[in-house]
């Protein structure tokens, strides 16, 4: 797995600014990726940096004290990793912070050898006691096998503080063996491209990927066992509350056979579930049927009432990261159906908008006076479509953003939620590739189809669709997985038609799919023409029950 990068311990930069910029949005990263003189730039080096190491937060009660907190780190239990291989480092935060820091955590239980807890040159061994705020647990595993380790936070230093919280929490670092290489693989024998990721869920639909290469056969197994029909690069299963377990995925063709990493599949019960609470999409607008549209679906099974949205359009704001070219005037408007729901041409400094933006974790628009356009609402269930065009009939780079506002620990399963999202826009070569980001919010993985249309676009009119649709999904700046050309996959259809997606038929097309179950966390989809082809795509997400 790829080495965290530490150069965000060196960064002078307040936490919770980084928290606030990275944990909930994908934005700063999309805006970015529009010009390289943004990534070289001190304010795009510290979202390189910190991107890394800044994931989902966990909600987890305290047991004592008057004050309810939180704790946000970015590893899931339990967590995985291989010997020998440098983790992640789990960052663990406090909120709301000690009301007089530094705070102090109270560390028991055991980690593996190799693994660090505190900061690098301030380390403390188990169990022991850490002061500071936002402790990490860092370093490579050298010894298979499970721990666990218990956290008590306390508000003041050296474990004192009548306020202390003690967690109902286990981190559990599960590492394994590497298998031993043969000493002279066949090179023509299948090799994974795309390994399983381990989920935990608390039931419903998970979709597991392995894509070799050398044109294998596939079969899965569970815990070790043959699974009937999983004879494909996706395991798809339907219920995983009554099938959690390990899943590894056997490749083979005429030269040898290769088994995938395993991944683990375990459940857990709660209300804080994997959801979209953030999509953007950065473009060039143009005028007519080439402006900006986005959109969105809130609902989700047993939901009720409405969801607090925030809207955002983009233009001037995206000087201060670099970006060229800008759309000057941005118009925003939102549809129901044909029926306009909210309309604004310049946000004027908005205290309600600034706050709600600093809450989500936006980036901030520091100029009250600019043409950028903002809404704040709060929708029903339904299909919605946000509309961005020139003002005047300019035209330019913009950012559309649409954050859930729903107020921090106030979600419940009955909260309506983004379940699809969905950009159509002109893809062009370079910077002017189609980039779509969304955030995975909650404590648990979320399954989720992603597509890249072209040439399903033209049976509904659409002309100069782009012929040869690439569709890769980035986290942050790691490949996950990539796709060119669906296939015709019958899992592909079938979950498509389960979530109400229109149909792309049966027969293969250029058109390009992921169906896979991603933990919390940020994601970009990026489509371009596979062969530097441009041309009108639509970019979807959909929430797999």
């Amino acid at each position: 797995m790829p080495s965290p990068d530490f150069r965000i311990d060196r960064i002078r930069v307040p936490a919770a600014l980084l928290l606030a910029l990275l944990q909930r949005t994908p934005a700063i990263r999309v805006a970015a990726a529009a010009s390289e003189c943004v990534l070289e730039s001190p304010f795009g080096a510290v979202i390189r940096a910190a991107a890394a190491s800044v994931a989902a937060l966990g909600a987890v009660d305290s047991m004592a004290g008057a004050t309810v907190y939180t704790l946000s780190t970015n590893h899931a239990s339990p967590y995985t990793v291989e010997e020998g291989s440098q983790i992640a480092a789990a960052v663990y935060t406090l909120i709301p912070a000690p009301t007089a820091p530094p705070g102090s955590w109270t560390v028991s239980g055991e980690i593996p050898p190799g693994l660090q807890f505190g900061a690098p040159g301030n380390s403390i061994t188990l169990p022991g006691i850490y002061n500071g705020n936002t402790p990490a647990l860092f370093g490579t595993p050298t010894a298979p096998g499970s721990y666990t380790m218990v956290l008590q936070a306390w508000e003041y230093a050296n474990g004192m503080g009548l306020n202390s919280g003690t967690f109902n929490y286990q981190v559990i670092v599960t590492t394994t063996v590497t298998p031993t290489p043969t000493p002279t693989p066949n090179p023509n024998a299948p090799a994974f491209t795309t390994q399983p990721m381990s989920a935990t869920v608390t039931g419903g639909t998970v979709a597991l990927d392995a894509v070799a290469t050398n044109s294998p056969t596939y079969q899965w197994s569970l815990d070790g066992l043959p699974i009937a029909g999983a004879t494909g690069p996706i395991c798809l299963i339907s219920n995983a509350a009554s099938a959690a377990g390990s899943y590894t995925c056997v490749a083979t063709n005429s030269s040898g056979t290769t088994t995938s990493n395993a991944a683990a599949v375990g459940l857990t019960i709660t209300t804080d579930i994997g959801r979209l609470i953030n999509i953007s999409c950065r473009a060039g607008v143009g005028t007519g049927s080439n402006i900006l549209i986005s959109g969105f679906v809130v609902g989700g099974a047993g939901t009720a009432g409405s969801e607090s949205l925030l809207i955002r359009a983009s233009g001037p704001a995206l000087v201060q990261f670099g970006v060229t070219g800008e759309l000057p005037d941005p118009q925003l408007q939102l549809f129901s159906g044909s029926t306009v729901v909210g309309a604004n041409n310049g946000w004027a400094g908005n205290a309600q908008i600034a706050s709600t933006a600093s809450s989500v974790g936006a980036f901030a628009w520091t100029d009250s006076l600019s043409h950028d356009s903002a809404l704040l609402e709060k929708l029903p269930g339904g299909p919605y479509t946000a509309q961005i065009a020139g003002q005047s009939g300019d035209t330019g780079v913009a950012l559309a953003e649409v954050y859930d506002a729903t107020p921090a620990g106030t979600y419940t399963l009955a909260t309506p939620r983004l379940v699809n999202i969905s950009t159509r826009v002109q893809v062009g070569t370079g910077g002017g590739i189609l980039i779509a980001g969304f955030v995975i919010g909650g404590a648990t993985s979320r399954t989720v189809l992603i597509r890249a249309s072209g040439p399903a676009l033209v049976p509904f009119g659409v002309a100069g669709t782009l012929p040869d649709p690439q569709l890769q999904l980035y986290s942050p700046s790691t490949l996950v997985e990539s796709d060119n050309g669906w296939g015709g996959s019958q899992q592909i259809a079938s979950t498509a038609a389960s979530v109400g997606a229109f149909t792309w038929g049966t027969s293969p097309t250029k058109d390009s799919a992921l169906l896979v179950t991603l933990p919390p966390g940020a994601y970009t989809a990026q489509v371009s023409g596979a062969s530097g082809d441009a041309g009108v795509a639509l970019i979807e997400v959909y929430e797999v029950p």
